[in-house]
């Protein structure tokens, strides 16, 4: 089955997804190297508590998601190594922004905090052409709940090849 068979394909638009944060994070630098804030508790939206962070890192040109958690808040840092192109699809139904779609380019060369609320499907790629990118995350939940014994707190679309996955892939430009 290819990529725009099996699913009523649904139309983007560009626009503003409510919840979605992006905010500059800054690059102290100086004669031993850098030092960046990652996250402030004070700077995060009231009662958004990250409960665990974890690393990961993508090879260039390759992708991880889309996929959209039911009741997670990722917080997302891109500050390098590497740049990523963050795709964003607002999934929520009674959102005033259902529908719209973001694409940021973000990481070394426009270190950020992006916070992604639950429904908001995201996805993204490293752009790089020869670093492994890092992506810090500070999720609201802990990855299975407490002792990882709950569900998994995830639709993942890249399984699915559905309308999120088909627009994601249609921009593999990096």
């Amino acid at each position: 089955m290819g990529l725009n068979e099996g699913f009523k394909a649904m139309k983007f638009n560009k626009g503003y997804i409510e919840g979605v944060r992006v905010d500059k994070l800054v690059k102290n630098v100086d004669e031993r190297g850098l030092l960046v804030e990652t996250y402030r508790a004070d700077a995060l939206p009231k009662g958004l508590s990250p409960q665990m962070s974890y690393v990961s890192y993508t090879l260039p040109g390759l992708a991880r998601g889309p996929h959209e958690h039911l009741r997670q808040t990722d917080i997302f840092v891109f500050m390098g190594p590497g740049d990523f192109r963050v795709h964003l699809w607002d999934n929520r139904k009674e959102s005033p922004g259902f529908g719209n779609s973001m694409i940021i380019l973000l990481g070394e060369q426009n270190p950020s905090l992006v916070i992604v609320p639950p429904g908001v499907v995201h996805g993204y790629r490293n752009v790089s052409k020869v670093v492994n990118g890092m992506v810090l995350n500070y999720p609201n939940t802990l990855y299975r709940g407490w002792g990882k014994k709950e569900e998994v707190d995830e639709v993942r679309h890249e399984e699915k090849l559905d309308e999120f996955y088909a627009d994601f892939m249609r921009d593999r430009t990096s």
